[in-house]
Order: structure tokens, then sequence, then C-alpha cells
């Protein structure tokens, strides 16, 4: 609703602004080339379109376009892909032409995009962060090392929930995969733990992120009608800057706290990954430096608490609402773990129905429905259409998971599916695509694989589990509430009981 009225009220101002201003641009030689779309309103276009739920009107739109489809979003050129086919055209044969990002205005608060992995260019300072990542924070090697701590995080969950068991009160599953992920994250990168469950610190850290994804989500005026940008009429950009603001703060206070305990004498390196990033920047600062820091750790921060506590949630969700498949779960991990054995990761690999259901959400339930939007750097063709040069290039993983020439009743929860099938959301299957693919692929790809299973896992193996005040699995609430990433508009809460 509130999208909805801000359009409206800035209508009225547009038409104020641009009057009969109509937008020569570039794009308008390919009239009669572009890909086929809705008729555009004057001077709006297809804004309105787009509605609350951006994933689902494209994806009902490209019933009618097809899975190559034009847009007029104001006065910018958008092209949306709904197959895998296509997703297969844009993030590998044409991954380059489209490798970079569509820089909204709301992402330009602190000069974020200067220094983010997400939304830096394709070129040497990105690659720079990029080895940073895949070399020092999520290796397979750094990874290997850091498995103790996860199974810490893990155990502490356990011991949580526990408490909630005999105390018979309700657990708030996205809370506590959320601060979960926050202390493995705060651990590794600080050295101590952020989220206490029992305290307000990790429920204030989730609002600030989820408010920053929701922001940052949202259809901005500013981005498609150029005019406006100045006035931020949503207050997004507004917004927006506080929410970072908060974290930039606590990342500084914290840099700064450890350059000084650097400086001691006898300082014993801790290993951790801010050090990792202070020694980088002390040894090569072409490569980063210490005011580049806050940004990486907001990307890491963001990207990985958020998607992985929402991812969870989901996947909880749905095992409630189908409890045959929750108990074929239960009966998988009892086979072959052992009723009264802690799951390990070594563990994964000996769980293909966990890996399905795993799989199956991130078919149905992918974090960030619409990827992240990306940019066309040249004019490309493609079925016979052209992409121009400077549009918006946008993705649909979550109508590319609900498609039917894919996906056989694609609408139902069924992990049986990704049994005996060779399908990875690595990024090279182009039906399952959760984390993009290419050359902007996650980078933190690797850190959530190994998670979700085993907290997923862990959580179905330790406890049973019926939904708060007697609500039937087939009452659950499962609506959506859009953000970069699409979390649930209702929390999961659920009450554990204990294993006979």
């Amino acid at each position: 609703m509130e999208f909805f009225i801000s359009c409206l009220l800035c209508l009225l101002f547009t038409f104020i602004l641009v009057g009969t201003f109509h937008s020569k641009s570039r794009t308008s030689k390919f009239q009669g080339k572009l890909p086929p779309g809705p008729v555009p309103l004057p001077i709006l276009g297809n804004f309105l379109e787009l509605g609350d739920k951006p994933h689902v009107s494209l994806a009902n739109l490209a019933k009618a376009h097809g899975p190559i489809m034009s847009l007029k979003l104001g006065q910018v050129t958008t092209i949306v892909f709904s197959s895998a086919t296509m997703a297969n055209e844009v993030l590998q044969k044409h991954d380059l032409s489209f490798s970079n990002r569509l820089i909204g205005d709301a992402v330009k608060v602190h000069h974020h995009y200067e220094d983010s992995i997400v939304w830096l260019p394709v070129a040497k300072r990105w690659r720079n962060l990029r080895k940073i990542c895949n070399s020092h924070i999520f290796s397979k090697q750094k990874l290997d090392e850091k498995q103790y701590l996860r199974r810490k995080k893990v155990q502490e969950l356990v011991a949580y929930v526990k408490e909630c068991c005999q105390a018979g009160c309700a657990v708030d599953i996205g809370q506590v995969a959320f601060n979960t992920m926050l202390n493995l994250l705060s651990s590794t990168t600080f050295s101590v733990d952020l989220a206490d469950p029992r305290l307000d610190t990790a429920r204030e850290f989730k609002e600030v992120v989820w408010r920053i994804m929701e922001e940052a989500g949202k259809p901005n005026l500013g981005d498609y009608f150029p005019v406006l940008k100045k006035i931020d009429p949503q207050g997004i950009r507004r917004r927006l800057g506080i929410h970072v603001g908060k974290l930039f703060d606590m990342f500084d206070g914290m840099t700064n706290e450890r350059l000084q305990l650097r400086k001691s004498p006898g300082y014993s390196s801790t290993n951790d990954v801010l050090d990792t990033l202070l020694n980088i920047t002390e040894d090569n600062s072409e490569a980063m430096d210490k005011s580049n820091i806050k940004h990486l750790l907001l990307d890491l921060f963001v990207a990985g608490t958020d998607t992985t506590s929402t991812t969870l949630e989901w996947a909880m969700a749905e095992l409630l609402g189908n409890p045959k498949t929750l108990a074929k779960a239960q009966e998988e991990l009892e086979q072959n773990i052992g009723k009264s054995n802690q799951l390990e990761e070594s563990d994964i690999p000996r769980l293909p129905y966990l890996q399905a259901i795993i799989k199956e959400n991130f078919r149905l339930h992918p974090t960030v429905p619409l990827l992240l939007p990306r940019k066309a750097g040249e004019d490309v063709e493609m079925n016979g259409y052209i992409v121009p040069k400077g549009a918006q290039i946008i993705v649909n993983a979550w109508n590319i998971g609900r498609d039917p020439s894919s996906w056989e009743d694609p609408n139902k929860f069924m992990p049986e599916s990704f049994l005996g099938s060779d399908i990875e959301p690595l990024g090279r299957n182009f039906e399952l695509i959760p984390f993009g693919g290419g050359r902007r692929v996650c980078p933190g790809l690797p850190l959530a694989l190994r998670m979700l299973p085993l907290m997923l896992g862990t959580l179905v193996h330790s406890f049973n589990w019926k939904l708060e005040e007697g609500v039937k699995a087939e009452e659950m609430d499962m609506e959506e509430k859009f953000g970069i990433s699409l979390a649930k508009a209702q929390p999961l809460r659920a009450v554990p009981l204990s294993i006979q």
C-alpha cells in the first residue's frame, strides 16, 4: 500500500516537473527490436505494475509476454528473464556483457557502492575483494579450520532450544537462526559473540539488517525518474543511510579497538577475519585500506545473517506444513546418525533427503527472488531481440523455480524431486539459482551450504516440533514480504518437544 501511495503522490509532481518531456533515449532506435512486454503508460511506464511483490507481478506478466520481456519503468528500460534457458544466456553465455550492477540511488549512502563487493563493477578493485573473500574467508581450507566454531554455535543453538523445550515455550525460528549466524560471523570476524538470545541485542541487529534489505529492495522512484532523485520522494535514501550508519559505527568501533590492541607490546594475533584484513591493508594497501574494511564487513554481515536465517525459517515452515516430510527427514537422520548423536558436517553427504529438502526450499523460496539487478554493458542480441546498452537486467529466480516446464507440480513442496537428480544450487544448473551465477555468484555460497543443512538437520534431529497455539499445518501463514531478500511476513513460532 505504501508503494502505491508513494506513486500516486509523486505522479502529479512528476507531471509538473517533466511536463510533456519525452525521453529520446538511445533505446528508441530499437523500437520493434526490444523483447515483447506490456504497453507502458505515459511517463510512469509499467512502474505501477510492479506492485508490493514485484517477483510475483513479473512472473504473471511473463505468462503473457514470454521468458524474455521488456518493461519501461519510468525512464529506465528493463529486460526481465524468467526461464532457466534465458538465465543461462544472461549468467553464462553473455555473463561478461551483463556482469556489472545497476547502481540504485539508495545504495549510494555512505558511498557504499564505491567499496562494496556486491556493487563494484567487475574491474581490478572488485577482483581484489573477490580474491580476499575466496582466499581468506570462504576457501575450503579456511572453512575447514573453523569447523569447530560452527559446531560450537550449533551446540549453543541446541542448548537454547532445549531450555525452551523444558519451559514449554515457542521458539522464533528465524530469530534463533539469525542469532546463530550472527554469533558465528562475529566470532569468526571479531573473536566475540554479538548475540545473546536472552537479550535484545540480536533482535535489534536483526531489525536493522532487515530494514537495510527492505529499503534497498523497494522499487525507488528516484531510480526511474532521475528528476526526483534529489528529493528522495519515498525517504528510502534517508532511512537506509541511518540503518547503514549504525552498522558502520559498530564496525569502525571494533576496528579501532583492534588497531589499538595491535599496538600493544606482546600482542598475539587472533587469526580472525579482522586481523587478516588489517594484515592485508598493511602488506598491500592497493588491495584494501582500513577505510574499506567496514564496507566488506557490511556485505558479509548483512548477507550472511539475513539470507541464511530467512532460508532456514522457510525450510522449517515447509517441514511443519508437511509432517510426513518432516518424519521422513527424522527417520533418515536417526538411521544414519543415531538417535542421541550430534549431526556433524561430515555426515551431510550421507543424508540425501536432507539435502533434497534444502534444494527444494531454495527452489520455492529463493532468498533473493530477483537476484540483484545487472546492467547491460553493450547492445546484445538474444533470441532475435535486442537488449540495449544501459538497460536494467532482472533475472526472476523465483519464477524460474516455479516454472512448470522445468518442474512437476511446481507450487508443491516435494523434496523427492531432487532424489537422484544432479541439479545443484551452485550457479551452473539454471533451474536452481538461489545464489546467482557467473562472475557474480554469491561468494558466501560455500559457508551457506555448510550451515543450512547443519542447522536444519540438527533442529529436526534433536527435537520434535509443533506449531504454536494449536495452529494446524494447513492454516499456517506462508505469506511473503519483499525486500532484496524474501522473508516470511509472519515469523515462524514453533514449540520444541523432546524426542521420546
